[in-house]
């Protein structure tokens, strides 16, 4: 008998042990499709893909270990019961009896999701490490409007804007905001906590319209009810790290207003100043008793017991990034007009060390204030000009984030197309394609910090002509001289070693010509020239020769890079095609 028959129905092995249908594991739960799914969202389980589909390609598998996770979790019971208690509403409501319906509905029982956000997170950085699309769908439903229709509850709608606002003022307050880029699905901003790179998209402040066909609500519905949990977590460890209550308390005037951001940032501001009484009484208490301990401590110890109580304020320094982002904005005083993005620049210019204020109730401080550097304003004529301020347009503000530094204002100003606005997310020197501007920016930051670069046409060898850099100003005569000496003895052993090599290669070529039988002068010179390799045949050669040796799915990703380098380049060449175009319109306007 051979070894692979199996008589039916005895034990399977392989993949059909190891996975099962949807079908499968729906018999294996007892549940329907809507509630394994919603099973699934909770504990994070995700079809699989096993090598061989024993079933065939048109169904989905499941690890058989995953299904036995979710049959032996206690949510499963728990999501049966409502199940069941749901019925009773339908119930009643079939039978139109609307005060029993209403009743039920609440009372109905509420699922904790608390455990399964400490089950998927055991440590703190797992959940910041995932916080991409959780940050995204809230942001996303906190500008939904609440509808019936599509299951969108008013209450759910308040405590996602609740969960966001909150989530950008500890960013706000913490300087972590390191990115920012408007596109037209809506704006994404980038930050950094505890060593993690969190990206998120925000819609824009518009109406939003909901489609019907497109999305099933019900499936990010269920998604966004861990995701709430899950964030608020997130905020309570992140509020507890900086010592601030949570959840805040808002001032009710700012929430009519629509000001939460400032409300946070007051809240925030109040707590600082109750948590640093604090700290100073404890930190009097602790010299108090650290005097009282070196009296009794011999004397190598005192010093020890210093750095014990130095150590955990060592230890949340800012680093570089949050200190550069904190001063970025430093002694600059904003005002909002009413057809800017408010909430946008609410959350960025305090997150990079700005005072701003808007038109409205709440206000830190009015329109007429003389102290405002500048006003942000997105229409093309302005009524009352101050010429204490400077009037910008609302792009100058992010542009200014992403090249860390205070662009000027003058392609900026009321009424001019300002320049393009360039993703920070996208590298240019490895895309291959540099724009203008991000020149322009990159110049600028390098006179910023006093840094040397080549001018437009110049290769960087030529700042390491000392005449060009004392003919600039950049170093005095003296060092020019110094360095001039170090160059030509630089150059002079370049010199003396390519004269050594090319010794070498002419005494190797003479020893393998004396082996060979010796010929006429031209003779000899033409079975040289044929012996000389061609560089450019053997790079092609070796390239085909490990192409031929490698297997089949190396080779077709080999093929695959090739193409998607092709396909940049030619993209490189269309901007480039486009950009020339441009120019010679520019030109033929001018003349």
């Amino acid at each position: 008998m051979p070894k692979h028959y199996r008589p039916p129905g005895k034990k399977k092995e392989g993949n059909a042990a190891r996975y099962v249908t949807r079908s499968q594991a729906l018999k294996h739960l007892q549940v329907n499709t809507k509630l394994f799914r919603k099973l699934c969202v909770y504990k994070g389980i995700f079809p699989r893909e096993p090598k061989k589909k024993f079933r065939g390609n048109h169904h989905t598998y499941y690890h058989l270990k995953d299904v036995a996770f979710i049959r032996h979790d206690p949510i499963l019971e728990e999501l049966r019961a409502k199940s069941t208690y749901l019925k009773k509403v339908t119930k009643a409501k079939a039978k139109k009896n609307r005060e029993l319906a209403d009743a039920l509905l609440k009372r109905q029982p509420e699922i904790k999701l608390d455990r399964l956000v400490i089950e998927r997170y055991p440590h703190f950085v797992d959940a910041i490490r995932d916080l991409d699309d959780t940050l995204t769908l809230v942001h996303l439903f906190a500008a939904l409007p609440a509808t019936d229709r599509m299951k969108i509850e008013v209450k759910r709608v308040h405590n996602c804007r609740k969960l966001s606002h909150e989530w950008q003022a500890y960013i706000a307050r913490t300087h972590k905001l390191r990115k920012v880029f408007i596109s037209v699905k809506g704006i994404y901003y980038q930050a950094e906590v505890e060593g993690q790179k969190i990206t998120w998209l925000t819609p824009h402040g518009l109406q939003q319209v909901l489609p019907d066909d497109d999305v099933v609500y019900d499936v990010l519905l269920t998604f966004l009810e861990f995701y709430e949990t899950l964030l608020a977590f997130v905020n309570f460890k992140l509020y507890y790290s900086i010592n601030v209550k949570y959840p805040p308390i808002l001032d009710s005037k700012l929430e009519a207003s629509a000001a939460e951001l400032y409300a946070l940032s007051r809240y925030f501001d109040a707590n600082t100043r109750t948590s640093e009484q604090v700290a100073e009484t404890q930190l009097e208490e602790s010299e108090l008793r650290l005097a009282q301990l070196q009296h009794q401590l011999p004397s190598n110890e005192p010093g020890a017991l210093m750095q014990l109580v130095k150590g955990p304020a060592d230890e949340i320094e800012e680093d570089e990034d949050t200190k550069e982002c904190k001063k970025l904005f430093k002694n600059m005083k904003f005002f909002l007009s009413r057809e800017v993005p408010r909430e946008s620049l609410l959350f960025v210019i305090p997150a990079f060390g700005g005072n701003v204020s808007w038109e409205g109730e709440g206000a830190p401080f009015q329109e007429g204030d003389q102290s405002i550097t500048h006003q942000i304003v997105d229409r093309p004529t302005q009524g009352h000009i101050y010429l204490s301020r400077e009037y910008v347009q609302p792009q100058w503000v992010f542009d200014c984030i992403n090249a860390r530094i205070i662009l000027p204002t003058e392609a900026y100003l009321v009424g001019r197309v300002p320049p393009p606005h360039l993703s920070p997310f996208v590298d240019n020197e490895e895309e291959g394609y540099v724009p203008d501007y991000a020149e322009t920016i990159k110049r600028l930051r390098a006179a910023a910090k006093n840094e040397i670069l080549p001018m437009p046409g110049a290769g960087v060898e030529d700042l390491d002509d000392p005449q060009n850099l004392l003919a600039e100003g950049y170093i005095s005569r003296t060092e020019a001289i110094e360095a001039a000496e170090r160059k030509q003895k630089m150059m002079t052993l370049e010199k003396q070693y390519h004269d050594e090599l090319k010794m070498e290669l002419q005494s190797t070529q003479s020893s393998s010509a004396s082996d060979m039988n010796k010929q006429s002068s031209g003779e000899d010179m033409e079975a040289r020239e044929e012996s000389l390799p061609d560089m450019q045949q053997i790079a092609n050669d070796t390239a085909n020769m490990s192409k031929i040796l490698m297997s089949r799915k190396k080779r077709g990703l080999y093929e695959a890079i090739k193409k998607g380098q092709e396909r940049k380049k030619a993209h490189v060449d269309l901007l480039k095609e486009r950009k020339e175009k441009i120019d010679k319109a520019k030109k033929g306007k001018k003349n």
